[in-house]
């Protein structure tokens, strides 16, 4: 059993049910867990266990023995997929970067190459003695990006 055997074989309900597949993993043992978002929500109880029962009908246990975990994408995990990235446009997103600069930002724009970030940062600025909040907007190579997370507030 490999990710792209489990890729074909899942495809179908992932599509029907408006999610999309995050990431795929298969341990040596075959535990196999597999990590999904939904396109415009929030993915639901529901949508893990049909996605896994899907699977289960399409593996025998028979012949591979075999755990399967579907779960959603964390809050608190970055982002993986591009998919990710142009879902969370126009909200705030903790930043990582290679050399490690980190920041809260506003998320205006991403692609295959990069992501736009409009933020704020206190600097010196000519003429003044106290720093000042100076904005920012900026893009960044992904390959200049470590993570991307969503920001979680506690109002």
């Amino acid at each position: 059993m490999n990710v792209s055997e489990i890729t074909d074989a899942i495809k179908g309900p992932i599509v029907a049910r408006g999610l999309y597949i995050i990431e795929i993993s298969v341990s040596r043992d075959n535990d196999v867990e597999i990590v999904i978002d939904s396109e415009d929500g929030i993915v639901e109880l529901e949508d893990c266990v049909e996605i896994s029962r899907h699977f289960e009908a399409c593996f025998d246990r028979e012949k591979e023995d075999y755990s399967i975990t579907v779960t959603s994408a964390g809050l608190d995990q970055p982002f993986k997929v591009l998919k990710q990235f142009t879902k969370a446009v126009g909200s705030e997103v903790e930043v990582s970067l290679k050399g490690g600069k980190k920041f809260i930002a506003l998320l205006t724009a991403a692609d295959e190459n990069g992501i736009e970030l409009k933020y704020s940062v206190r600097e010196a600025v000519e003429g003044s003695k106290k720093k000042q909040l100076v904005e920012h907007n900026e893009r960044f190579p992904m390959d200049a990006v470590n993570a991307v997370r969503p920001h979680i507030k506690f109002e």
